[in-house]
């Protein structure tokens, strides 16, 4: 049986092998496993024959990050010695573009949140290196696998470019995937099955929280806790203070209100829906009380970096745990054991599989549908650019 991982790397792996070759894009939110599908890409190809390159970490200046990528890189590096940034970033796209192997052979280059390219956009002469990036690989004839968090911008990147891009969206873990991470559970077939849906169920198919909730009850099992398959009392654990998916909202939720606009009212915003969700946009102007013109731009550039979604004209939060998050933690206290368990199953009890439904509820659709054709992407329509 293919599981939606192991579709997604035969997708991955037909779009390279394709003539000509096909550039996949992968996009997903934080923890649905795009670094770790392009490692595992890496060490099936052979390190020899890929370059993977963290362009989060490295884009720094255009010079840095045109030594970073050559200094680390498998194949041959002709490049010159360049001076200055428009320079540096010219002989970027022509490594990229053109780098061979020394088999002379097109190389492979695996770039992990390539929109970061766009930290050059500050320096003279660079204000479209994004559209220049995309414009080169999309016509060299070297292989590429591009990912981003940040699935709107993407795509209004992607929309008017080569139709050579392939935008893929990472799909949620399966029930037979987190059956694979949780391992042996000591228990029945029928229970762990119960387990693994009730775990895909809870984490909204988000590999980094299948993996947490995993972790938490092997060591639950391990210091023979009362109720060690207990999967609410391990959620709750994580989700306090200093627990490991509070630490991972919190990485998702301050990453992403720093690349908008308006922190401060954003902040507000995700409170206000973090209270009731599916609001209309007039809703939330007077519960913001601010005008419904300020607010919906505020809501644009929450959408800009998919913290919220909208659909029908109502607002909700992309990923439902990072709202329990908010509740618990966006406050002037740090919560207590009630409020946790409060919080808690108030998330849980709707999302519990039905323990006598042999058929076993399906997993979570993705928060962020995938478009219905490659290149579909949101109407650039009242959207502000981010700086």
């Amino acid at each position: 049986m293919l599981t939606p991982r192991t579709s997604l790397a035969r997708r991955v792996t037909a779009a390279l092998d394709a003539s000509p070759s096909r550039i996949p894009v992968l996009l997903g939110g934080c923890g649905t496993g795009r670094t770790t599908l392009l490692q595992q890409l890496r060490e099936r190809i052979g390190r020899t024959s890929v370059h993977y390159i963290d362009v989060e970490r490295t884009a720094t200046t255009p010079e840095r990050f045109l030594r970073a990528a050559t200094a680390s890189s498998p194949f041959p590096v002709t490049t010159a010695s360049t001076t200055g940034a428009r320079a540096a970033f010219e002989a970027t796209t022509e490594f990229f573009g053109k780098a061979r192997t020394s088999a002379s052979e097109p190389a492979m280059f695996l770039l992990d949140e390539f929109l970061e390219l766009r930290t050059f956009e500050s320096f003279p002469g660079l204000r479209r290196v994004l559209h220049e990036f995309v414009d080169t690989i999309g016509t060299s004839t070297n292989k590429f696998v591009l990912t981003s968090r940040y699935t709107a911008r993407t795509l209004r990147l992607l929309r008017d470019h080569s139709s050579r891009f392939e935008v893929i969206q990472m799909p949620p873990l399966s029930v037979e995937d987190a059956a694979d991470i949780l391992g042996p559970t000591g228990s029945t077939a029928t229970d762990g099955d119960y387990l693994a849906r009730t775990v895909v169920a809870l984490a909204d198919g988000r590999p980094s929280y299948v993996r947490a909730l995993a972790d938490e009850l092997q060591s639950m099992r391990e210091h023979g806790i009362a109720g060690g398959g207990d999967t609410i009392g391990a959620l709750a654990a994580l989700l306090a203070a200093d627990g490991k998916i509070a630490q991972q909202c919190f990485f998702c939720y301050e990453l992403r209100l720093h690349r908008a606009r308006g922190y401060g009212a954003l902040k507000a915003i995700l409170e206000i829906l973090a209270e009731e969700e599916g609001l209309t946009l007039t809703e939330i102007s007077h519960r913001l009380q601010r005008t419904p013109g300020s607010t919906k731009d505020y809501l644009s550039w929450l959408e800009d970096v998919d913290l919220v979604t909208s659909r029908s004209k109502r607002y909700t939060f992309t990923d439902p745990l990072l709202r329990v998050w908010v509740r618990l933690h966006c406050r002037a206290n740090a919560p207590s054991e009630d409020d946790l368990a409060r919080e808690v199953h108030r998330y849980a009890l709707p999302r519990l599989p039905q323990a006598n439904d042999p058929g076993g509820s399906a997993p979570p659709a993705p928060t962020q549908p995938e478009p219905a054709y490659a290149m579909a992407g949101p109407s650039s329509g009242g959207i502000i650019e981010i700086d």
